[in-house]
């Protein structure tokens, strides 16, 4: 029953490492711009980085919970979770787009933002889907 969840596991983690990577990113901008803890603005490479880590912090609430629930609700219909990771590798791709595309410039982040919505929206209605014909279907 485990290898039913290693994908949508290994996603979580790969998922967690993109944000770690944000985090590397925060302070690699704080040593290049030799601005110091706690201030957070006075060089557009670090507010940009640090508004990559928080939008991708933001978003972890929505997507973690989506992926989890939307695997488990259709476990029957997908054994091996494989769908569902690939959902999560989309949403993976999506942030990893937008913060490359926002620290290189802001007005190019809109790609990867959509790509890890419309991944997010699909894991988290598929969620809801997935708990509504649970109750239907005793």
């Amino acid at each position: 029953m485990m290898q039913a969840h290693a994908y949508v596991a290994i996603v979580t983690v790969v998922a967690l490492l993109v944000y770690l990577w944000t985090v590397i990113v925060v302070g690699a901008a704080r040593r290049a711009s030799g601005i110091k803890a706690p201030a957070m603005t006075g060089d557009p490479r670090l507010e940009r980085a640090l508004r990559v880590q928080a939008n991708t912090l933001e978003w972890l609430p929505m997507f973690l919970p989506g992926l989890w629930l939307c695997h488990l609700f259709w476990l029957a219909q997908d054994q091996s979770g494989v769908i569902t990771a690939a959902i999560g590798l989309v949403w993976i791709v999506g942030r990893i787009f937008y913060g490359l595309g926002y620290m290189a410039d802001p007005s190019k982040r809109e790609l990867g933002f959509v790509i890890q919505f419309l991944a997010s929206m699909a894991l988290v209605l598929g969620a809801l889907a997935g708990a509504v014909m649970a109750l239907w279907v005793r």
